[in-house]
């Protein structure tokens, strides 16, 4: 077993299960600092601001974490953005569908919000979406505005079971524009460039943990990182089975795996 320098790991069905916890998820992280092992929490989750899920991991699950351990696609789709046009990002417009976490990242940058006619549009998870955005973002990307999702999750696993997730609005877009968007967190390979890119870690030293082969374990092995799954949420030892590319490490929880 590798001694890694960084975790990046995943939150719902890793670290909690909704409102649920997944007690060995609270030891885990212990056992990370009192190593002196760097980690960082790499979600997929889009609707709130790094400082909101910090603040959840504490006060709700009592894992320790702070707002500059937590990589998003909003903050990874952000440095997308603005770094996507030849000029200054405070030229160009975006039309967004998503909550605050994904809207407040975008519009940092300096972008402006145009429903008309925007450069670029961006999708995410929204729990108000509506047929009018539907409608001004199908408009949009048929005009010509670059289409970007932030990830491609069908599903979260919360308390309630597995409920509809980005990827599900965003399929609705690519069907009505026949357009496939460009997507930037997990299992594509843009999010953990900006985390390494962000943060500075060696990605040769890095492992990312989670619990969906379709997402966190695919992006850690397109990524070039080693990766274990930990099955207490998504995928099954029956998905996995099917892979021919299989995880670096799988185990039932956390609290099998010997943090050094």
């Amino acid at each position: 077993m590798t001694n890694y320098e960084t975790y990046l790991i995943d939150l719902d069905g890793t670290m909690y299960r909704g409102k649920d916890k997944i007690p060995e998820a609270h030891d885990f992280v212990d056992r990370l600092n009192a190593n002196n092992i760097n980690y960082y929490f790499l979600t997929n989750n889009s609707t709130k601001t790094p400082q909101q899920v910090a603040d959840n991991l504490m006060n709700n699950h009592q894992i320790t974490a702070t707002a500059e351990q937590v990589i998003t696609p909003s903050l990874a789709t952000a440095d997308y953005v603005r770094h996507m046009f030849d000029d200054d990002v405070s030229n160009h417009t975006a039309y967004v569908i998503g909550e605050f976490g994904l809207k407040s990242a975008i519009f940092g940058t300096g972008i402006k919000l145009d429903e008309d006619n925007p450069d670029v549009v961006i999708v995410g998870l929204d729990y108000d979406v509506t047929y009018h955005k539907f409608e001004v973002a199908t408009l949009a990307i048929k005009r010509g505005a670059f289409f970007i999702g932030t990830n491609a999750d069908t599903n979260l696993p919360n308390e309630r079971g597995l409920v509809p997730g980005a990827g599900s609005v965003i399929s609705l877009v690519e069907t009505a524009t026949q357009m496939k968007a460009k997507y930037i967190g997990k299992p594509e390979t843009d999010i953990v460039d900006y985390a390494v890119s962000a943060k500075g870690f060696d990605r040769s030293k890095a492992v990312m943990v989670g619990d969906n082969y379709n997402t966190d374990i695919l992006c850690g092995l397109n990524a070039g990182l080693d990766t274990l799954l930990v099955y207490t949420g998504f995928s099954t030892h029956e998905d996995i089975a099917k892979e021919e590319r299989k995880p670096t490490y799988q185990i039932e929880s956390l609290a099998e795996w010997d943090v050094k």
